[in-house]
């Protein structure tokens, strides 16, 4: 259902509001690339940053312009229960694949809470949902029993988007659930995760290298581990310098440089120290991506 490489899309704005013209160019060349699916309103899309209104009609936006060619995979987390019910319902609404939820954040949930909230949002919604664990950003880690009470209790609770960074976990999680979509949220950890059973990457860095992180998992499903590997790390001092910075910002700057956007970013994201871009440029040309 959700295997393979999906894009955590950057929102493309000008002059204060979104860019539409660029976000349209962006999702075509993502289909072109091969990836299976995108999801807007993610971290990556500075979704704290747009208003209801926004966060609406980019979801509706990505629909349109898929067309049915790749999965919409819709950010519809919040630390509001209520919130949370309500974006889904409306991803529900506009014909969405399936709703992607972060963990509520800055509430600190317990385990108890955490169960709680994703499964009113289940159960208020029939729509395939992927749990985000992301505590780094959350505070509170949504640990391998309660994903996998989820699981078993939510018919509709499909996945979870793994950005713990702890690859015992993981495999924790896969042991407990063996059925469950268990996709990469880090870049780095993505050939990793496969080996252990995972599915797939919901990517930042395919914004701009669509094809090479495709390519990446496409030899691992064929068998091809050794050229999975070589791909592995070509990419990653891309990786690297894609979160010298908080993402989305240095990801938004690379694409900018593409000429795909222009380098719009929403307060509190900001642009980059000279010494960061410079890295960054450095490790794009390095790659062939600039000149």
């Amino acid at each position: 259902m959700f295997s393979g490489v999906y894009t955590a899309l950057i929102t493309p704005f000008k002059n204060g509001k979104v860019d539409y013209e660029a976000f349209g160019a962006l999702i075509e060349n993502q289909y072109k690339s091969g990836i299976s699916g995108i999801v807007p309103c993610g971290t990556t899309g500075e979704s704290p940053t747009l208003s209801y209104e926004e966060h609406e009609a980019v979801i509706e936006f990505c629909v349109k312009r898929s067309n049915g060619r790749m999965k919409v995979l819709a950010g519809t987390g919040s630390n509001s229960t209520d919130e949370a019910v309500h974006f889904t319902e409306f991803a529900k609404k506009v014909g969405c694949d399936g709703a992607l939820m972060v963990s509520p954040y800055y509430n600190k949930p317990t385990q108890k809470g955490l169960y709680l909230h994703y499964k009113a949002v289940a159960d208020a919604v029939d729509i395939p949902i992927v749990l985000y664990n992301i505590a780094g950003r959350t505070s509170v880690n949504i640990e391998p029993a309660t994903i996998a009470k989820l699981f078993n209790d939510c018919k509709n609770i499909v996945g979870v988007k793994e950005a713990s960074g702890s690859l015992d976990q993981m495999s924790a999680i896969k042991a407990l659930v063996p059925e469950i979509y268990l996709i990469s949220g880090d870049d780095a950890l993505t050939l990793p995760l496969l080996s252990i059973g995972g599915c797939g990457v919901i990517s930042v860095l395919s914004n701009i290298v669509p094809k090479e992180t495709v390519s990446l998992v496409k030899a691992f499903e064929s068998g091809n581990i050794k050229e999975a590997a070589k791909i592995h790390y070509s990419l990653l001092p891309l990786i690297k310098v894609m979160f010298i910075e908080t993402n989305p910002i240095p990801v938004k700057t690379a694409a900018s440089m593409l000429g795909m956007c222009s380098l719009e970013l929403r307060l509190p994201m900001c642009e980059m120290q000279e010494t960061n871009k410079s890295k960054l440029e450095k490790a794009m040309k390095d790659f062939g991506l600039l000149r």
